[in-house]
């Protein structure tokens, strides 16, 4: 049976759950808000873990794709002291695919199908089509209204719709929580020929710089592109006094924030472009909800953790377990009692690294900047 199935937001979540079933030839439709898949920047890079991220796109079909564009020598991680000290310098081995970065644009750009090569096209992706409310329940299905006033039914939606998802309603009255913990982004671009000192600053992968409640990371992105992010505990009104849209205005208020920190270390902000303030929400440890007939949730509008190299992983294969369990259900299968026995699936798996990675936050942005140190000793390779 070929069911009507729609899933809101074309993030890495909603886009892989699509290439699985596309990949099975079920139809499926991606109803996404922006108007263009360039319609604004993707975001950062992503480290794929052997087990999460990269066992979905090999259930997409698309793990080999994957391992040509991606970047094994991005894993490599250097810690400093505050005052510039090399406290950590690991680099992978040549052979290490345990998690190799990829640029969130060309992972969305692989997942729509847009650098394919081979096999199954693009997908069947509405873009513009900004879900406002998700009734389920109704006579003919579940019912989708859109911002313009079109409506639509379906036999599944599916919200992978991100943090403020407009799909969690019609399953879950939770919504995210302040941790307490604010980010702040800035970019360089060009890294190795404009400032070549932060290139070898931050070698193949990325730096980390820890102090009382607070951290500088830089990570690398392809093309000579660099992510830089200010990180430390505040109220979600700190910036009463700051015009975040003043860019000279934050970058004097962050210096101010990590004044005393090396030069080198400082520079990271002194020659950043535009800041972009991300106050970290999360939903509950251990959010679940009582199963709704024709209405599921995927990644972080499913479980919203901090963000510590887990959510983007988990989300996927989210996406890529649901549609398998869809695609590869007898023909007479239960659409409900399919997705129903996914939700558990999900949700144990989901609770579990949502602990991980709260207990992660606390302790690397922590009033004693060892215990940061001590995470990434944990994790690492020796």
């Amino acid at each position: 049976m070929r069911h009507r199935i729609a899933v809101v937001g074309g993030g890495p979540a909603g886009l892989t759950l699509a290439r699985v079933l596309h990949r099975h030839d079920h139809p499926v439709t991606v109803l996404e808000r922006d108007p263009a898949p360039d319609a604004r920047p993707p975001g950062g890079t992503l480290d794929l873990h052997e087990k999460l991220g990269q066992l979905a796109l090999d259930k997409a079909g698309l793990l080999a794709e994957y391992q040509a564009l991606s970047r094994p020598e991005g894993q490599a991680m250097r810690i400093l002291d505050t005052d510039g000290t090399v406290l950590r310098d690991w680099r992978p081995r040549p052979d290490d695919l345990a998690n190799p970065e990829i640029d969130r644009g060309q992972l969305r750009d692989l997942l729509l199908g847009r650098v394919r090569t081979h096999g199954p096209g693009p997908l069947d992706v509405r873009w513009g089509w900004g879900v406002t409310r998700v009734v389920p329940g109704t006579r003919d299905g579940v019912l989708v209204e859109f911002a313009d006033g079109r409506q639509e039914t379906y036999d599944l939606v599916v919200g992978a719709d991100g943090a403020w998802s407009r799909v969690r309603p019609a399953v879950s009255p939770v919504a995210p929580h302040y941790t307490g913990v604010t980010s702040i982004e800035t970019s360089l671009d060009d890294v190795d020929t404009r400032h070549p000192d932060l290139a070898r600053l931050i070698g193949d992968g990325s730096v980390a710089v820890y102090g009382a409640n607070r951290s500088l990371v830089a990570q690398r992105n392809s093309g000579g592109h660099v992510k830089v992010y200010s990180k430390f505990r505040a109220p979600l009104d700190w910036h009463t006094d700051l015009d975040l849209a003043d860019a000279e205005a934050v970058r004097s208020s962050l210096l101010t924030l990590f004044d005393g920190w090396s030069a080198p270390v400082l520079d990271l902000l002194r020659r950043g472009t535009a800041f972009v303030h991300r106050p970290m929400y999360v939903l509950p440890v251990s959010h679940t909800w009582t199963h709704v007939p024709g209405v599921t949730l995927l990644g972080d509008a499913a479980h919203l953790m901090p963000p510590l190299g887990v959510g983007a992983n988990l989300a996927m294969l989210d996406g890529a377990e649901l549609a398998e369990s869809i695609a590869t259900a007898p023909g007479t299968g239960d659409l409900d009692e399919t997705v129903r026995a996914f939700e558990e699936r999900m949700l144990a798996r989901a609770g579990k690294w949502a602990e991980i990675t709260t207990a992660g936050l606390e302790r690397l942005v922590s009033p004693d900047p060892a215990e940061a140190i001590a995470v990434f000793d944990e994790v690492q390779p020796s």
